[in-house]
C-alpha cells in the first residue's frame, strides 16, 4: 500500500461526501420530480476516481471495469442514482485497497507483462541477438525498480539513484544493489554497442537474475 494512493482514496471519499451534500430536488414538466447532485463536481470526481483505480490496480481490474459500468447512465434515471452506484464501487475498491487486494491484482497483471517481455528477450538471445536481449532485459529491470519506488513512496529517476534509494528504504540489501549495478552495466554496454564487453552467456545469466528478482518483488 502506498501512502500516496491511500491519501488519494481518502481525499476522494471526502469529495464524495461533499457531492452528496449538493443533492437537490428538482421538478420538470416532462419527467416530474427528480433529484440531482452538482454535475460539474460529479464529473470531476468521476475522472479522478478512474485515474486512481487505473494507477492503484489496472484498467483490466474488476474494480475499474465495474466503476466504468456504473458510470453508464440508465434510462430515465437522475444523476443521484448514478452517483450512488459509482460511490458504492469506489468504496468497495477503497476497502480492497486498504486490505492489500488491489495491489495483488496489479501485481498479477505486471507479472504477466514482464514474463512476456523476458520470453521475447530469451528468443532474441537464442537467435543470436544478445545485445537486443540485454536491452529488453534492462528495460524490464528498470521498470520494476520504478514500481518498487512507487510502493515505497520514493521518487523514480535514473536507475543508479533508484537503486541507492531503495537500499536506504529497506526494499532490498546491499548485495542485491551490487547485483543490479552489474546487470545495469551489461544493459548499458549493449545499448552503446559495446558488445565486446559481455558474452551471450552473460546475457543468459542476466535474464535468470532478473527473473529471480521479479519473483521476489512481485510476490
Amino acid at each position: 500500500m502506498t501512502r500516496l494512493h491511500q491519501k488519494r482514496f481518502d481525499e476522494l471519499q471526502e469529495q464524495a461526501a461533499e457531492i452528496a451534500a449538493t443533492q437537490q430536488s428538482k421538478h420538470s414538466e416532462y419527467i416530474g420530480s427528480y433529484k440531482m447532485v452538482d454535475h460539474e463536481c460529479l464529473l470531476g470526481w468521476t475522472v479522478k476516481v478512474k485515474n486512481l483505480l487505473a494507477n492503484a490496480c489496472s484498467t483490466e481490474s474488476e474494480h475499474y471495469r465495474a466503476f466504468v459500468a456504473a458510470d453508464e447512465p440508465q434510462s430515465f434515471e437522475d444523476n443521484v442514482s448514478r452517483f450512488l452506484r459509482m460511490r458504492s464501487v469506489f468504496l468497495a475498491a477503497k476497502e480492497d485497497f486498504e486490505g492489500g487486494y488491489l495491489s495483488s491484482v496489479r501485481t498479477l497483471v505486471q507479472a504477466e507483462v514482464f514474463s512476456t517481455e523476458l520470453d521475447q528477450a530469451r528468443e532474441l538471445l537464442s537467435a543470436g541477438y544478445a545485445a537486443a536481449a540485454a536491452i529488453i532485459s534492462g528495460v524490464v529491470l528498470e521498470a520494476n525498480l520504478r514500481e518498487l519506488c512507487t510502493r515505497h513512496s520514493l521518487a523514480a529517476g535514473k536507475l543508479e539513484r533508484m537503486n541507492a534509494d531503495l537500499v536506504k528504504a529497506g526494499a532490498y540489501n546491499i548485495l542485491v544493489q551490487k547485483k543490479i549495478t552489474a546487470l545495469a552495466a551489461i544493459r548499458n554496454s549493449a545499448a552503446h554497442g559495446n558488445t565486446a564487453e559481455f558474452m551471450p552467456s552473460d546475457v543468459g545469466a542476466m535474464l535468470a537474475d532478473i527473473e529471480r528478482l521479479l519473483e521476489e518483488w512481485l510476490r
